[in-house]
């Protein structure tokens, strides 16, 4: 019997027994629900507006965001701190498009994570006949998503929601874009040929075990290095093989440096962190042991000024992605698999059979270390009024070591910056930020997601540009009550607040907003609470009060128009003129 007959008989029984039926809308719910997806973040619309309803009412949690893009940041979030897909559900189109920003983010960073968006009929779309929305979204999907996939009938439900999962999460992790034109969800069919037909996906992310051989080339790379280094990035951080990952560090006795979602893996605080004394390990060092970290522009491609004398280094590196090795810098000694297994192959071979560096080496990094935390105590502890980014700063520092279950979410350009280089975390993934693009905007989805998933306070560092993206789901924040507390470093602009208009005329500069903006009415407007900080004191109590209550926060603190500075620490990449600065006298002092 064809698809369209089997339906149309179907839809004939629907007055008289309706109870042995089913249909598209629940069917991808049970797909998801048997798959263990519990959350979708979404904005509901045209055609997924019951959608979100049936899921809700099946007791799945539905958050309803005010922009797609939010909604997938938050589904991203999610991935990367749960280790399953996370759900984002949007309309079609426009909607779609807003979404897969969130979708390639996802994939970038390596997060699983699955985008499910309504969309136009087939027949309809591939004429061009001008459909409501009308979009081939599939084809638009898949340059920026690990896979994508489109279902046509309700049968396939349950193998396209599994392919989706397995997609996600098999290998490196990614983001998958999954099509559901409209008239699909109200497709019928036979319940329990419709239940025959889920799929619950088994192992989709198998361990995968490195050679013996090439565990002992990266010991054999590893014990000949006199300086050694070890780099952490976000992949070891969204492993979970958390004590494996320290007794591996603990047992090789290197210093190590990580990336900044990897912060916490090892508390920053541990003997062995290098983070303060960053230049002189990425230049002195001759052998660097890659966890979960890429040797891509956060790093300078492992080459330049920064890592000292061209091919004095030799790098070890552990990644699930074959591809990935000597995409930048030969790699030595390649360890193919998952990092709790790669992990473990070491640990066998060096328990109790291991000679760490030499004092000379670590004694030296530990001494540079001290010295730059010594240096830097004094300013951040300033009381001054307005704030400058190390007195602001140094208060959340003191916070998250009284309160280090709190996940810190962070973004903008000094705000980030400084952020990540003052403020010490103390367990795994409690810092959630830009990514790999740096993208801004990613803050409110992060900390809605940060607050589901894992039920812990939130606080929210944004610099007043980034928090600029994503404002308006702070009404997010208040409707679903969540512990979020934000703290918007308010210098008035991008970067600083006291830019000019080089042409002399009355139109603000490019990169300077209204003067003394009053964002914590923004959150009193929702019933949240909303306060001002214009000094570290008053910002301390404000956090305090936040994180007692539990209740949506708003913290506008003031600071220095002139505290920060063009582009944060990467202003390297913005081009330079040798005509503007000649002509523009300004520009010489960017």
């Amino acid at each position: 019997m064809g698809v369209t007959q089997m339906t149309d008989d179907l839809v004939a029984r629907t007055e008289t027994d309706p109870e042995t039926l089913t249909d598209g809308f629940h069917l991808l719910i049970d797909a998801l629900k048997l798959n263990g997806v519990e959350t979708i973040y979404n904005v509901p619309g045209i055609p997924i507006t019951d959608l979100g309803r049936y899921a809700q009412a099946q007791g799945m949690r539905v958050l309803s965001f005010r922009h797609e893009q939010h909604a997938g940041y938050a589904a991203a979030a999610a991935g990367f701190l749960t280790k399953k897909p996370g759900v984002c559900m949007t309309v079609s189109a426009p909607g779609f498009l807003n979404g897969l920003t969130a979708l390639a983010h996802a994939t970038t960073n390596c997060w699983p994570m699955i985008l499910i968006s309504g969309s136009s009929e087939r027949e309809v779309v591939d004429l061009q006949r001008g459909d409501y929305e009308e979009m081939d979204q599939l084809a638009i999907a898949r340059p920026h998503a690990k896979a994508a996939y489109r279902i046509l009938h309700a049968e396939d439900i349950g193998l396209g929601v599994a392919r989706a999962v397995r997609a996600a999460l098999t290998g490196r992790p990614g983001g998958v874009y999954l099509d559901v034109p409209g008239a699909l969800l109200g497709q019928v069919m036979d319940e329990v040929e419709g239940s025959k037909s889920l799929i619950k996906v088994v192992d989709p992310s198998p361990a995968s075990v490195p050679s013996p051989e090439a565990v002992d080339r990266a010991l054999d790379v590893m014990k000949n290095a006199k300086k050694p280094l070890i780099i952490i990035g976000k992949g070891a951080a969204y492993a979970q093989a958390d004590e494996k990952v320290k007794e591996l560090v603990e047992t090789l006795g290197f210093p190590y440096l990580p990336m900044s979602m990897a912060k916490g893996l090892l508390p920053d605080t541990h003997p062995q962190c290098a983070s303060a004394a960053r230049s002189l390990v990425l230049k002195e060092s001759d052998c660097v042991f890659l966890i979960g970290a890429r040797l891509n522009w956060l790093l300078s491609h492992g080459e330049g000024k920064a890592w000292g004398e061209k091919g004095a280094k030799q790098f070890v590196q552990i990644d699930i992605e074959p591809n990935e090795m000597d995409s930048n810098q030969p790699i030595a000694a390649p360890l193919i698999g998952d990092i709790g297994s790669c992990a473990g192959a070491l640990l066998e071979k060096i328990r109790g059979n291991w000679e760490k560096p030499s004092e000379d080496w670590t004694g030296a990094v530990r001494s540079k270390v001290e010295a730059n935390i010594e240096r830097m105590a004094p300013r951040l502890k300033n009381n001054n009024s307005p704030m400058d980014y190390q007195g602001s700063l140094g208060v959340i520092k003191d916070l998250i070591a009284e309160n280090p279950d709190t996940v810190l979410v962070n973004e903008g350009a000094n705000a980030l910056d400084q952020c990540r280089s003052i403020v010490d975390i103390h367990k795994p993934r409690k810092r959630l930020d830009v990514g790999t693009w740096g993208i801004m905007g990613v803050g409110m989805g992060s900390a809605i997601a940060a607050a589901v998933e894992t039920g812990d306070q939130v606080l929210a560092v944004e610099g007043d540009s980034a928090f600029g993206f994503c404002g308006m789901e702070i009404e997010t924040v208040c409707r679903y009550n969540l512990p979020v507390c934000i703290v918007i470093m308010n210098n008035n602009g991008i970067y600083r607040g006291d830019g000019e208009n080089w042409s002399g005329g009355e139109d603000p500069s490019t990169t300077v907003f209204v003067k003394d903006s009053k964002y914590e009415l923004m959150m009193q407007a929702f019933g949240g609470v909303g306060v001002t900080a214009d000094n570290p004191d008053e910002l301390r109590q404000a956090i305090k009060e936040a994180f007692a209550s539990r209740k949506p926060t708003l913290i506008n603190a003031i600071i220095a128009e002139d505290a920060g500075k063009e582009s944060g620490n990467i202003g390297n990449l913005n081009p330079s003129s040798v005509v503007a600065q000649n002509r523009y006298p300004q520009a010489k002092n960017i």
